[in-house]
């Protein structure tokens, strides 16, 4: 695997992984062992979908623009240097993850409820679409190799959130789980803006 893959897989698991209610709710759904399958696939096939746009997308759009190359690249660098910093406050502060008891109902029920903490997010699209899109595209012919190591990313974050979810609970559930897992998130993304802004 080359440097494009880890890098995209790298990135794809420090955004995707944050205490967030899509995260809350497929913990909460492996706890009670309900939907999991379905939830699992459904989470991981729409941050594909969002990927894949944010890679095709963006790349038609700047491709052969160098004003909005250099645009991209200085405002996904502020993005990732602000996403660290937030990352590293939390890290600082300390947090857990509440999961509830009460039952998700039916599999329709449990779908739509995953839609609606998917796409009615619009921080999964300045992530996903936006930020993974500009960062894909700055690899050049590496863009989709990229892409492809952060789909994994979702991939692996959701079966471990999913099916290993009654080993996870209680370890995410105390603080200095997460002040681990932020600290480790704010250094990834410090890391790729400052590539990001002395590459030339």
């Amino acid at each position: 695997m080359n440097a494009d893959f880890w890098a995209g897989l790298a990135t794809g698991l420090a955004l995707i992984v944050a205490i967030g209610s899509q995260n809350a709710f497929v913990l909460r759904c492996g706890i009670r062992r309900e939907h999991v399958l379905p939830i699992v696939l459904f989470c991981a096939a729409s941050d594909a979908l969002l990927i894949a746009a944010g890679v095709g997308g963006t790349g038609a759009l700047l491709r052969g623009n160098a004003l909005l190359i250099d645009l991209t690249r200085y405002g996904g660098a502020l993005f990732l240097g602000s996403y660290g910093l937030l990352a590293a406050r939390r890290a600082w502060i300390g947090g857990h993850l509440q999961v509830e008891a009460k039952s998700s109902g039916s599999l329709g029920a449990a779908l739509a409820a995953c839609f609606a903490f998917t796409f009615l997010n619009p921080h999964v699209y300045l992530d996903t679409v936006v930020l993974l899109g500009s960062v894909a595209n700055q690899r050049g012919e590496g863009r989709w190799v990229f892409g492809v190591g952060a789909m994994l990313g979702s991939i692996l974050w959701f079966s471990a959130l999913g099916f290993g979810a009654r080993l996870l609970a209680p370890w995410f559930e105390k603080p200095l789980a997460w002040r681990i897992l932020d600290s480790l998130i704010s250094l990834v993304m410090l890391a790729l803006a400052t590539s990001l802004l002395f590459e030339k």
